[in-house]
């Protein structure tokens, strides 16, 4: 959805109406368009993306991210807008899910945004092999109901 159609000056309209996240979180905004994340704030800054005012800085920070079934459990409104999406498209074109890998969203939550090197992901990698697995474990826990609850919605296409 933020990337389909960000050129498009209807895109840009509708956008305007309100921030990214509440546009996410309204079935009739992400239908017309086409994670908070685990507990942690994510604010889109524009043109740079995610951004996590407290990223992850210590394996104490783990305690801070909510139950994986939890999240899986307020993601309704993402199965609403996928339903909506896929009634308006009546079957013209496929639908296709999508969602962050583990390892992309560990590098946004221990980065706090976007980065080319990689460099404090990759050091919480090496420097905390344990928080890393368990981080990794998390972030995979939430994401295959997520995914799951894609593909059930729109089977074969996603």
């Amino acid at each position: 959805m933020r990337q389909a159609g960000r050129y498009l000056p209807e895109f840009r309209e509708t956008r305007a109406a309100q921030d990214f996240f509440s546009t996410c979180r309204s079935p009739e905004a992400c239908c017309e368009l086409t994670l908070q994340a685990l507990g942690l704030e994510v604010t889109m800054v524009p043109g740079k993306g995610p951004s996590f005012p407290e990223p992850l800085r210590e394996e104490r920070d783990l305690e801070r991210l909510r139950d994986p079934a939890v999240v899986a459990s307020e993601l309704g409104y993402v199965f609403q807008a996928i339903t909506l999406t896929r009634q308006r498209l009546a079957g013209r074109v496929p639908l296709i899910g999508f969602a962050g890998a583990p390892w992309t969203l560990m590098t946004y939550m221990v980065e706090g945004g976007s980065s080319s090197t990689m460099a404090q992901a990759k050091r919480w990698l090496y420097q905390r092999p344990q928080a890393s697995h368990q981080l990794l474990h998390i972030l995979t826990d939430a994401l295959v109901p997520y995914l799951v609850g894609q593909w059930l919605l729109c089977p074969g296409e996603s």
